[in-house]
């Protein structure tokens, strides 16, 4: 991507990756602002779910997966903002970071000391060999197939134990709803993303002709960060509520802005609030 006449303050990239944003527009200190900016969103998912444990006095291991949320957000600004190997290698490894706890927990969830102890071992070596050849050998295809599996894994196994864990059909439609948005806003993210890398030039053209602020809505891998943070947020919600057996009828209503708003339009949308 193209630099501005800016002096860089983190010197020339490193990373081998770089994306639409044209770097050092805005600032400086800053290689790509709104991906960077974007990239908070997933902090702020992450400390509205800690709040809701800490209100609750409901901490512990169930704050790990949205501490993983957190770190998401953190290294994702850290790369953006750089350009840098390393905070690249930081952002690949927190996604990894946030989706293995994930797996562990819906994988091992009612199942045998010695099978959780076995899922435990596996996704640790695992997880261990694709970070250590992904850094070592540059290989970002393994990263990409293993987060876009374990994502898959995680979806398909909560939308199997959403029936079996919520007993009340109008909850138990109610969080169906919601996991299926986040399937949806995951999968959207991702078609932005893709767009953001085959349609850059059109983008860019775009931008210049609309100027600020609105050019700002074309940064497309700035939604990528907003709407995989909505789906991942939704995801570390709904399998904390499932294993930790806390589901109640309010339960989507606690959720962090716009779920509560989502789920009543869904509802609407299905003829669930006539049904109740």
């Amino acid at each position: 991507m193209e630099f501005s006449t800016l002096n860089p303050f983190w010197g020339p990239q490193t990373s081998y990756l770089n994306f639409c944003e044209e770097d050092y527009v805005i600032t400086r200190y800053i290689a790509e602002f709104i991906n960077t900016l974007s990239s908070l969103v997933y902090m702020i998912y992450g400390i509205y779910g800690l709040w809701k444990l800490h209100q609750k006095k409901q901490t512990g291991a169930r704050s790990i997966p949205y501490c993983g949320l957190i770190g998401v957000g953190l290294c994702s600004a850290g790369y953006h903002m750089t350009l840098k190997y390393h905070t690249q290698m930081s952002d690949e490894l927190s996604m990894h970071l946030l989706t293995t706890p994930l797996l562990y927990r819906i994988l091992s969830f009612q199942t045998s000391a010695q099978y959780t102890r076995t899922v435990g071992i596996i996704l640790s070596i695992m997880f261990t060999v694709v970070m250590v050849v992904h850094m070592v050998m540059d290989e970002f295809l393994l990263h990409a197939v293993t987060f876009g599996t374990a994502v898959y894994l995680i979806a398909t196994r909560t939308l199997k134990i959403i029936p079996r864990q919520i007993r009340d059909p109008y909850t138990r439609k109610k969080v169906q709803h919601i996991a299926l948005f986040g399937c949806a806003s995951f999968i959207f993210g991702y078609v932005v993303w893709l767009i953001d890398e085959w349609a850059c030039r059109a983008l860019i053209g775009a931008r210049e002709t609309v100027g600020l602020p609105w050019a700002f809505y074309f940064e497309l891998h700035g939604w990528w960060h907003v709407f995989t943070a909505i789906g991942g947020y939704i995801a570390v919600a709904i399998i904390d509520l499932l294993t930790s057996g806390k589901v109640k009828k309010d339960s989507v209503q606690q959720l962090a802005f716009p779920l509560p708003t989502i789920s009543r339009l869904l509802s609407a949308a299905t003829g669930l609030e006539k049904r109740k």
